[in-house]
């Protein structure tokens, strides 16, 4: 007979302690720093807080529960949750995990908690037990992660982003919790290999770039770094879209990865928070605002555990789900037959969580990412607020907010946080304007991500009002506040300064002037001037003479006359009335307290260009933030080769942690053998690539061949147009040799592609297709054989970049000079040790500067002269290079075959218009370009000089990673502490 043994944790939540069988639970990670208090040093992780391990045998049910002075939190010992032994902080009497008891915890999750049939234990269901037997881990120290934070009431961040690439959890699991050893023993012994079972997790569909996958990196460094935190998302369905290359390019399909459910996420069924959408709003006789009527849906928490890197802090990331009530499906319509109609409200609720990024050029587009972004919102304020009023108690200061609250948007996707806390803090809880607004402002920050216009988002004032009602009224006040601010710091005296600001500065565009500045801007009437009589008479007679040509449906031109005395008067062009738009950038900087940049460059560009105005004004809210990548994942587990070369020439593991101990490699970097052992490890990581090209393209390229490698989302101003044109010119070249000319001026080359272009982004699927069909030619032609491949690997992500990027010798980095604005696949390359070519773009700037510049190729435009030279453009003064228009009339001769290439093209030619004049300066930059890569292949044939620009990459990249940024953030914006769990 199968008995349950639960106990109640103190936050209300149980912990699933056996089932048919004893639970003692194991420390599989590795003490740091011997002892420490709450936010001290790292101590060994405890026994039984871990894993749960299992024999069999018949035990009573026991229900127990404990109760935890805070105010002697300090002095008391600590009780294990489920075992209720006492133990002292200092204690260590914990015992190791062995592949017998992990074994037996997946085999029990096989037949007891199963999503397949019993028959047989192949790789899927094999996958699902594991990560199901590790997650069992991970909830007793995630439920005492937030006891603990619960209990002690600590200052708290929230990091609210649109996307969190997070790529596959399995292995980075183990990894952080010191089992990787443990379960590849246990999976062998039930006949698998570990590293074939992670491979049946799909990447969560989540994100798309850099923006979700810095997101992720920060949650990883949050939890190891012992800062109470979490993280909120919402739940794609079908992701941003599964990328297939066919013949004629991409093509896009749903993302299936919760085909088969997610074994890492949790469903919080009982926390549900409403959603509203339309309506009116209503104005009390006391002048309390209500917000009524509309479509209402719910909004359901989903949780995933974010474990550290050995320790036992384990955050969350929750994710909303929307739903309508069950009470919306009309059963009366369904059972008519109307079975579409029936469902229209449920169906209106979910598809909120469908698609990242749905297509916006339709109304209904618009509509949906609009209803996502304050989906995101508005649940995640109401579960922060109503951890605040719970932790709070009886007495709720409002006041105290801030102090135990710190909401980071990352980018401008969560604006809506702004006018949302604003909402609930004056309509709901009763608070004043002044007050919501002081709390509001203390609480939120901004993270800028770009400097490029379009995607620093406004949104239709219309749209919005008929969507979010009360939310514009508190946007429209908060734009009188402003607009307050700015006269009273510039005066009136000077009304063509003091307009240039409030058309730079408002958050409303084009929209009038309050009531109450009405009167602001009208200009002195000019003094009259004395007109001679002869002035005026040829002005009459001037106006006595215009007539306007219209032309009609039927094409034949009428002269119109109208006008007193038979004068003929010239009918006006209708002048279009510009859309009223909400500018979110400028609302985020105005209603935080902080906005920092990415990269050095880019907060320089964001205080000099994009906001100067608002940095003149309050230049203490600007800051600067570089990026950074979690050195766990990025090198750690998904170079584990390297990692082992790393730890045994720095004499520990430590870099894990402090990656400042890999500045300690420069000292070793002329070292032969630690040269030889650099050189096998990354050969042994490129036939893996080999293998996965093999894989998914069906080309075979050789090992030993320079990998060079440009992965990213596909955009014009990250420039694969620039690399693939290079290639052209290479093959070109090639072509124009003869076999023995070819070897010696060529080192073979495999040149690698990945990223996905937006499906409504035209341009950018032309150069998808370019690509392909440049592969299609060379990656054929027995001339050129190994000595270039082209690859377009297909849909990238985060598990195919873990191989990618430790096989990478070149990695390209070539945006417009000034338009990226940090960039971090560039920090995950540099560590894994491969060597940059790049503009001073983003944190390439920082990078060069910290690996050397001799270990850096450098090409291009810099920022400060971009402005000038699509001037000189526009006015014909540019001359291409001979070598650029070469290439294009090779393209237009159809050796890639019968496709049209001149819309492609055309975006480099011509000296203005939309779409025109190489506004991203390819054909500026190429002649650079070339020369660089020429660079390129005379440092490759020297293996000694480039091993060594290797090593010196990785040991200069010990700034970039995120534990640092973290740190930053939490010292300067959020004023949060480590608390490391007892």
């Amino acid at each position: 007979m199968a008995t349950w043994r639960y106990y109640a944790m103190p936050s209300g939540t149980e912990a699933v302690s056996g089932c048919n069988a004893v639970a003692r639970f194991a420390d599989f990670g590795r003490g740091r720093n011997g002892g420490g208090g709450a936010c001290g040093g790292r101590r060994e992780i405890k026994a039984d807080r871990l894993m749960l391990m299992r024999k069999w045998q018949l035990r009573p049910m026991k229900r127990s529960f404990s109760v935890r002075n805070v105010s002697s939190e300090h002095q008391q010992k600590v009780k294990d949750p489920l075992t209720q032994q006492e133990e002292s902080p200092g204690s260590s009497h914990h015992f190791p995990p062995d592949a017998s008891s992990i074994a037996s915890s997946i085999q029990y999750h096989a037949e007891f908690t199963p999503l397949f049939s019993p028959e047989k234990f192949e790789p899927p269901k094999a996958f699902f037990a594991t990560a199901q037997s590790i997650r069992d881990a991970l909830i007793i120290n995630w439920n005492a992660t937030y006891d603990y934070y619960e209990r002690m009431n600590v200052k708290q961040a929230y990091y609210l982003s649109m996307e969190f690439l997070q790529g596959r959890a399995l292995l980075n699991a183990v990894g952080n919790l010191g089992l990787s050893g443990a379960y590849a023993d246990a999976l062998s012994k039930l006949g698998h290999n570990l590293e074939n079972i992670a491979a049946q997790e799909p990447d969560a569909a989540l994100g798309n770039g850099g923006l979700g996958r810095l997101a992720s990196c920060f949650l990883d460094s949050l939890a190891t770094l012992n800062y109470p935190a979490w993280g909120y998302g919402l739940r794609y369905k079908y992701g941003l879209f599964k990328q297939r290359i066919t013949k004629d390019g991409q093509d896009e399909v749903a993302e299936d990865w919760l085909e088969m459910s997610n074994p890492w996420e949790i469903v919080r069924n009982d926390v549900t928070y409403p959603i509203k959408f339309y309506g009116k709003v209503l104005t009390d006789s006391d002048g309390k605002k209500h917000w009524i009527g509309g479509e209402d849906i719910k909004a359901v928490a989903y949780d995933v555990p974010i474990p550290g890197y050995e320790t036992k802090t384990t955050i969350s990331l929750r994710l909303w789900s929307t739903k309508a009530p069950a009470g919306d499906f009309d059963l009366s319509v369904f059972n008519s037959g109307k079975h579409t109609q029936a469902a229209e409200a449920l169906y209106n609720a979910e598809k909120i969580c469908y698609v990242l990024y749905p297509g916006d050029e339709s109304l209904e587009g618009k509509t949906l990412r609009l209803k996502q972004q304050y989906t995101l919102c508005s649940a995640s304020l109401q579960d922060i607020i109503a951890r605040f009023e719970r932790r709070s108690g009886t007495k709720i200061k409002w006041e105290e907010f801030p102090e135990k609250v710190a909401v980071q948007m990352n980018d401008t996707h969560p604006t809506l946080c702004i006018p949302e806390l604003m909402r609930i803090l004056i309509d709901v809880k009763g608070l004043s304007w002044k007050e919501a607004w002081n709390i509001t402002q203390r609480t939120v920050a901004y993270t800028n991500h770009t400097v490029l216009p379009e995607a620093l988002e406004k949104w239709s004032l219309e749209l919005m009002q008929k969507l979010l009602p009360r939310h514009v009224e508190i946007i429209e006040m908060i734009d009188e506040e402003l607009i307050r601010t700015i006269v009273s710091e510039c005066g009136t005296a000077d009304s063509n300064l003091l307009e240039k600001k409030l058309k730079q500065m408002r958050i409303l565009e084009n929209v009038e002037l309050p009531a109450a500045f009405s009167g602001l801007l009208v200009k002195p009437k000019a003094s009259p001037v004395a007109v001679s009589t002869d002035e005026l008479g040829e002005s009459e007679e001037e106006e006595e003479d215009t007539e306007q040509e219209l032309e009609p449906a039927d094409g034949k031109s009428k002269t119109v006359k109208e006008g007193i005395q038979g004068k003929k008067k010239k009918i006006p062009e209708p002048v279009p009335e510009p859309p009223k738009l909400i500018r979110m950038a400028n609302l985020c900087v105005v209603g935080g307290h902080a906005v920092n940049g990415v990269a050095a460059i880019h907060s320089e560009i964001v205080k000099d260009e994009v906001f100067n105005d608002f940095f003149q004004l309050w230049p203490e809210k600007f800051q600067n933030k570089t990026n950074g990548v979690t050195p766990r994942r990025w090198i750690r587990f998904c170079n584990p080769d390297l990692s082992k070369i790393i730890t045994s020439w720095t004499g520990s593991e430590d870099w894990v942690l402090n990656t400042e101990k890999l500045s300690e490699l420069r000292k070793f970097a002329d070292d032969e053998d630690l040269q030889a052992q650099w050189r096998t490890a990354k050969r042994n990581n490129k036939l893996k690539v080999a293998s996965l090209i093999k894989e998914k393209t069906g080309y075979i390229v050789s090992p030993d061949s320079m990998f060079d490698i440009q992965v990213k989302r596909i955009h014009e101003y990250k420039r694969q147009l620039l690399n693939i044109l290079g290639i052209v010119y290479r093959y070109k070249m090639m072509k124009e040799m003869s076999a023995s000319e070819r070897k010696k001026k060529f080192v073979p080359r495999v040149c690698i592609f990945g990223g996905k272009a937006f499906a409504t982004y035209v341009q950018a699927k032309r150069i998808v297709k370019f690509i392909t069909d440049v592969g299609a030619t060379v990656n054929h032609d027995p001339d050129i054989g190994d000595l270039l491949k082209v690859i377009f690997v297909p849909d990238y992500n985060v598990s195919v970049a873990e191989l990618l990027i430790p096989a990478s010798e070149l990695s390209q980095h070539i945006s417009t000079a000034g338009m990226e604005a940090s960039g971090t696949s560039n920090m995950k390359f540099a560590m894994n040790g491969c060597i940059l070519i790049g503009t001073l773009d983003g944190a390439n700037v920082e990078i060069r500067e910290e690996v050397g510049e001799d270990n850096f190729f450098l090409f291009g435009a810099r920022a400060n002269e971009i402005a000038g030279l699509r001037r000189e453009r526009a006015e014909g003064k540019f001359v291409p290079d001979p070598r650029f228009e070469e290439v294009k009339k090779f393209v237009r001769s159809g050796v890639f075959g019968s496709s049209s290439y001149d819309e492609l093209l055309g975006a480099l030619e011509g000296n203005e218009g939309f779409g025109r004049a190489d506004y991203f300066l390819v054909g500026k930059d190429f002649p650079s370009y070339i020369d660089c890569q020429a660079e390129v292949d005379e440092a490759y044939k020297d293996q000694k000089r480039w091993t060594r620009m290797s090593i010196m990459n990785t040991a200069g990249s010990y700034n970039f990673s995120s534990d640092r940024t973290i740190h930053e953030y939490a010292r300067d914006i959020w004023n949060i502490k480590p608390v490391e769990l007892p």
